[in-house]
């Protein structure tokens, strides 16, 4: 199976983090006891990891998606739209962590458009658009929104495609796994 920790993400030409740290406040990196939706400790005022050197594999294996592609517009990057975007290496799902402090960021223009433009693409793929704001989640879909609430362990999103009014479209919804 794929170890998503192993995959490294190499950035673009002419894309660097510069001030932006935020996938130090929306992600729970273990290795430094930092949980998701609080700054990392390591993090220095006005940007940068104070431990960039001796950072953990997960942090240097990262790059959000802003960072390792030029089609993706300067209004995404993370420390100005609000959110990271990264893609799930298993599902390709696109996941929108979402800075809690800014928990509806992503309903914003430009923003909540285009994420329903890329819902539209990624659906005849069965790819899904999912925005996670702290430990909530929901759907976005080419014509509207869908809260599935908290993932667990033993989670899984089960999606069946249709044709709605306004062209494909999807009903989802959180299943949980009994054992």
């Amino acid at each position: 199976m794929l170890d998503p920790a192993t995959i490294v993400a190499t950035p673009a030409p002419g894309r660097a983090c510069g001030p932006c740290t935020l996938c130090c406040k929306v992600y729970e990196v273990p290795a430094v006891e930092s949980p998701a939706g609080r700054w990392c400790r390591h993090v220095r005022s006005g940007g940068g990891c104070g431990i960039h050197a001796e950072r953990p594999d997960h942090c240097r294996a990262f790059h959000c998606l802003w960072m390792t592609e030029n089609w993706i517009g300067p209004e995404w990057r993370p420390d100005r739209a609000k959110m990271v975007l990264s893609l799930d290496p298993v599902t390709r799902f696109l996941n929108v962590q979402v800075d809690p402090g800014q928990g509806s960021s992503w309903k914003r223009a430009p923003y909540h458009d285009q994420l329903r433009r890329w819902a539209a693409a990624s659906l005849p793929l069965q790819r899904y658009v999912l925005v996670h704001v702290g430990p909530s989640t929901t759907v976005v879909l080419p014509d509207r929104d869908v809260p599935l609430g908290t993932f667990g362990p033993g989670d899984r999103l089960v999606a069946r495609e249709r044709m709605g009014p306004a062209g494909p479209t999807a009903d989802v919804e959180k299943v949980s796994e009994t054992i």
